[in-house]
């Protein structure tokens, strides 16, 4: 699916990094080259021992997101096929979960390989998720303080930005919110930025995208 918004026309986007304990969303707004970040968060559902009960509230709590926010569309985070079979099933539950909840506002709906979005962000298919984190604080100018005590939130917000990047934003990874980034690759950023990238997350350029039919 071709994203329905041209570069240039605003647009929020919602990230999500499904799970049925802990679910994460981000949501960024775009315009162009200018990207701020709106909300992240995590939908905590531990104490939940239901199954059922639980992807009743991620589809209640999506709903409230997607009505509170209006995002124009949603990226999400496909599940991991090196996962085990029952992993496997949970994370695709609350995946199909999250997306009747945006189908249910008519929103179009994107989908990322876990690699892929490490890849956009990082430059680094293999990275952790505190690498991503790291990186995002940095792009947003997040403060420690400030940050969320779930990586979830953080992979959810990695979700949204790399679906901004593949609606044919130049790949900006020096943004900061409300301005354009100077650089327009990896290698750009990497010569005006040498301090600005952990050594395990060496970076190169992405490869193009290649959604599964």
């Amino acid at each position: 699916m071709t994203p329905n918004l041209l570069p240039d026309t605003p647009k929020t986007i919602l990230g999500i990094d499904p799970g049925t304990n802990l679910l994460g969303y981000g949501l960024i707004r775009t315009q162009r080259r200018s990207v701020h970040l709106v909300a992240m968060g995590v939908i905590d559902l531990r104490r939940c021992a239901d199954v059922y009960i639980k992807l009743g509230r991620i589809y209640e709590r999506i709903k409230g997101i997607i009505d509170s926010f209006q995002p124009d569309e949603l990226a999400i985070e496909a599940p991991f096929f090196g996962k085990n079979v029952q992993s496997m099933l949970k994370l695709g539950r609350a995946q199909g979960v999250a997306i009747a909840a945006a189908i249910s506002r008519h929103m179009p709906i994107y989908e990322y390989a876990p690699m892929k979005i490490k890849m956009a962000i990082t430059g680094n298919g293999q990275a952790s998720k505190e690498q991503v984190a790291a990186m995002l604080s940095r792009m947003f100018s997040i403060r420690p303080s400030t940050m969320p005590p779930y990586l979830d939130a953080t992979d959810a917000l990695g979700v949204a930005y790399c679906h901004y990047l593949q609606s044919g934003a130049p790949a900006a990874p020096g943004i900061v919110p409300g301005h354009a980034s100077p650089s327009h690759s990896w290698s750009d950023f990497v010569k005006q930025n040498p301090d600005r990238l952990s050594r395990q997350a060496a970076p190169q350029r992405p490869a193009p995208f290649r959604r599964k039919t």
